[in-house]
């Protein structure tokens, strides 16, 4: 059976998590604080993990991070009421693969739930070739990624959205077929996720000074093409009110 963990130091949100995954057929282990988190992941294996970000003891990014430098990949989704753009950035470079501000709605928590447990367990598309465009090598077999040799350091979401846009180079994908390929379910316009997700993309992409090949489309989405500069598709993003 799924298991989840739940590291919510609210007793009613802890609660009600626990009540909507066990009604939905998944096994819980929850817990209210980052401590008692960290011990639960020394102990047993998760599928996936649900961490608030303020917590007792030790905060949810820090224990998404000490995962990570174990080597420790589960798929963490973060809960938190902090809502600006910087503290979702912070959750994605600690190395959380998605981030869910309060409050939210149980039907989207779920549908973030199945898309991790879907991306954990086999990558969309078809696995075992490389991805090439110019000097951006994605391997879906390994799930790396490099580009002019260097190694791109990217989360679980990264990847996945790297690779369905080096799977349709100079197709532009709608903002709404990247949610559905990667998250398995279209949220509502308003959501910036996926904005979030490709805005770091390209900062790593392009950390050394590349060119920018991830480009933002107005009115409609992302495309993976030779092209502008960064500054002229920021322009466009910025004028579209989306990046």
């Amino acid at each position: 059976m799924t298991t989840i963990l739940i590291a919510e130091d609210d007793q009613q949100i802890r609660q009600a998590l626990e009540r909507i995954l066990k009604f939905e057929g998944y096994s819980t282990v929850a817990v209210n604080d980052g401590a008692a988190a960290l011990e639960a992941f020394s102990e047993q294996q998760f599928d996936a993990a649900l961490l608030d970000v303020m917590m007792p003891f030790v905060d949810g990014m820090s224990v998404v991070r000490r995962l990570r430098e174990k080597g420790d990949g589960t798929p963490v989704l973060m809960l938190t009421a902090r809502q600006a753009t910087s503290d979702r950035v912070e959750g994605l470079d600690a190395g959380a693969d998605d981030y869910l501000p309060k409050p939210f709605e149980l039907d989207e928590l779920l549908a973030r739930v199945r898309a991790l447990l879907r991306r954990s367990g086999s990558t969309i598309g078809h696995l075992g070739g490389e991805l090439i465009f110019g000097d951006l090598v994605v391997d879906e077999a390994k799930r790396s990624v490099t580009r002019g040799g260097r190694l791109v350091e990217v989360t679980k979401t990264e990847f996945d959205i790297v690779a369905l846009l080096a799977r349709n180079v100079d197709i532009v994908l709608s903002r709404s077929t990247m949610y559905e390929e990667i998250w398995g379910f279209d949220f509502e316009s308003s959501s910036k996720s996926l904005d979030v997700h490709v805005g770091e993309l390209r900062r790593k992409l392009e950390l050394d000074g590349e060119p920018r090949i991830v480009h933002t489309v107005r009115g409609i989405g992302f495309v993976l093409r030779p092209g502008e500069s960064s500054d002229a598709d920021d322009a466009h993003a910025a004028a579209s009110g989306s990046g």
